[in-house]
């Protein structure tokens, strides 16, 4: 009956304590309280309305009547928000809940960025990366203020910020190289899933840090009873995406085959797939690996499956059959049937600017559209950009003419004569990375070898 007399600042604590007590919604009491609260909302300060917020998220989650109505308010009064500590909160708890009070919060802590500390920073990429919102403008910011203003970062940091700006494909290589060279002294105390966090991070990124990997590639040596079969196949993904070779890489690949060896029958067939297919990239893969996954039994059960899972899976399935028949000489079977290898193309793929321009140069070069070929699906699972033969004197002769067995089904039977040549262009298309990067791309690589041992001389486009 009094409750009308409380003082603000009193009501909105006593309704976090009675939410934290557990009281029951339907009492008499905290039905009296929550209305209470709603009437009065338009009265609370803005710090009010942010801190009862960031409790109600948490303990109650976005079907909350009241969090909403509290969120209406804060978008309303967004002009009044100060202070770096209730942006980075706010931020952090209640931005999933509102996209429009996130756009504002975006815009105020990229007038804030100069005053946050690391702690800050951390916070706000986290929360950038759980909800997948790439705000660049503001990344840029904090990257650039991370680096001039805050020369030592401690392992959680570093931690959570490559994996945010991993999952946010963030690229900032000297925010990269900071957090490499802090990270290094720290990779011989850290446990084996900081170790294969930090090591995916920058694979996703496809950023490599030598000095880092190497480390990560001794910790593996030093620690290999700690290491976990699921984190071993982490560290090897990772380094198959960079396509880093460890210098001591006979001693590290030899553990590595002696703890998978009894292990390859317990691996979910993802998993064991995309370890193949590393290991191809690696080109470590030995007869054991690629019998399993290549073997009849374990590819039947995605016969017929059109899911995204499964095109994926059967797309590494053919890359491993591509690395069995070119790379492996000695390897005798059992190989994909010729069913398996006709991927469809993807719909509503569109031409690049890069593809188009490659067209526009070839088409003087070919002299007719006969002499070439475009997007080009092998039955290596690897696409050519655009391929033609030249004869000994380098002059375009029609494709048509001559068999193909790096199709499915080739339009002619002829033998290439004397001296001639096939030629594939491969294009390089990722604006984001340096020259350097691009060539620690595992897959790239992989492609680029499988073309070169189908007997094409390769020529990259970039």
């Amino acid at each position: 009956s009094q409750i009308s007399q409380v003082w603000n600042n009193t009501l909105v604590n006593l309704l976090k304590s009675l939410y934290s007590l557990g009281m029951d919604s339907s009492r008499r009491e905290m039905q009296s309280v929550e209305q209470e609260v709603l009437w009065r909302l338009r009265r609370l300060t803005f710090r009010q309305l942010a801190s009862l917020a960031e409790f109600l998220a948490v303990k109650q989650g976005k079907e909350s009547k009241l969090l909403n109505e509290v969120i209406k308010k804060l978008e309303l009064r967004w002009t009044e928000l100060e202070g770096t500590r209730t942006v980075v909160t706010l931020m952090a708890k209640v931005g999933h809940v509102s996209p429009a009070l996130m756009d504002r919060l975006e815009d105020k802590a990229l007038e804030l960025a100069e005053q946050f500390n690391p702690d800050d920073i951390r916070k706000i990429t986290l929360a950038l990366a759980y909800q997948n919102r790439r705000c660049v403008p503001l990344l840029r910011a904090l990257s650039y203020h991370l680096i001039q203003k805050h020369p030592e970062l401690s392992l959680n940091i570093l931690m959570d910020l490559i994996f945010a700006y991993g999952k946010l494909n963030f690229h900032q290589p000297q925010v990269f190289q900071k957090i490499a060279t802090d990270l290094h002294p720290h990779v011989s105390t850290m446990t084996p899933v900081e170790v294969t966090r930090c090591i995916r991070s920058f694979a996703l990124l496809k950023w490599l840090s030598l000095p880092l990997s190497e480390a990560i590639a001794q910790y593996a040596l030093d620690n290999t009873k700690q290491l976990s079969v699921t984190h071993l196949c982490n560290i090897i993904l990772s380094f198959a995406r960079l396509n880093f070779q460890p210098s001591g890489s006979e001693d590290f690949f030899n553990m590595v085959h002696e703890e998978l060896q009894d292990q390859l029958d317990n691996l979910e067939p993802h998993l064991l797939t995309d370890l193949v297919w590393s290991l191809c990239v690696l080109q470590q893969a030995k007869a054991p690996y690629l019998q399993r996954v290549l073997a009849p039994e374990f590819h039947a059960r995605i016969r017929g499956d059109h899911s995204l899972k499964a095109q994926n899976l059967r797309l590494k399935l053919i890359h491993i059959n591509a690395a069995a028949k070119l790379e492996s000489p000695d390897y005798r079977g059992p190989f994909l049937p010729a069913e398996m290898l006709n991927i469809a193309e993807p719909a509503g793929e569109k031409v690049t600017l890069l593809q188009s321009s490659l067209r526009e140069a070839l088409a003087g070069v070919l002299g007719s559209r006969d002499n070439g070929r475009f997007d080009v699906r092998t039955i290596y699972g690897w696409q050519i950009d655009a391929e033609m033969v030249v004869n000994n004197e380098n002059k375009p002769l029609p494709l048509k003419d001559f068999a193909a067995p790096h199709l499915l089904r080739s339009e002619g039977t002829k033998p290439l004569p004397p001296g001639a040549r096939r030629v594939a262009f491969l294009r390089w298309e990722f604006p984001n990375f340096s020259n350097r990067s691009k060539d620690l791309l595992g897959r790239y690589v992989m492609a680029r070898r499988h073309v070169q041992a189908a007997g094409f001389l390769v020529v990259d486009v970039s």
